[in-house]
Parts: C-alpha cells; sequence; structure tokens
C-alpha cells in the first residue's frame, strides 16, 4: 500500500541525500556524473584502445586476414570494449 520505494535501504537514501547537498549552490547539474581528473584520463584511455582495436579489425578485413586472426581481434575488441564500459 501506499507509494512504492524509491530506494532499497536507509543507507542509499542517504548517499543521495548527500550527493544533492554537496551539489546545492553550485551549477553542477543533479544528474551529473563527476570524474576525477585521473578516472577521466583513464576512461579517455580506453576509449582510444577500443578504437584502435576496431581499426585493427577492419583493417584485418581489408587485407582479406585469415579468419583465425580476425576472431582473436575482434576477442581482443570485444575484451577492450567490456572494460571500457567501467567507469571506476
Amino acid at each position: 500500500m501506499g507509494r512504492r520505494r524509491q530506494y532499497c535501504r536507509q543507507s542509499c537514501r542517504q548517499r543521495a541525500y548527500e550527493h544533492r547537498s554537496s551539489l546545492r549552490g553550485t551549477t553542477i547539474p543533479e544528474n551529473a556524473v563527476v570524474l576525477s581528473a585521473e578516472e577521466a584520463a583513464a576512461l579517455s584511455d580506453r576509449a582510444f584502445a577500443v578504437r584502435c582495436a576496431a581499426e585493427d579489425v577492419a583493417t584485418a578485413l581489408d587485407e582479406e586476414a585469415p579468419p583465425g586472426e580476425v576472431r582473436q581481434l575482434v576477442a581482443q575488441l570485444t575484451d577492450l570494449a567490456r572494460d571500457a564500459e567501467r567507469l571506476r
């Protein structure tokens, strides 16, 4: 009965309150994701690695590389993309 719960636990509710409070009086939007310079650089590096791996796959296909080599490059691309998904 009543409203559905917005937070799974009291600790999640507390973290959300702390987040909102820390942004009060700033121009940072409430739904913004804030990364440290180190985290932003690591994310950029991972994105660059994914792009390079994708270019390697495209080059291998253009050069009609053997299927085993292409499969290996695609597996590497998939691993790098999976790693790039994480923010922290």
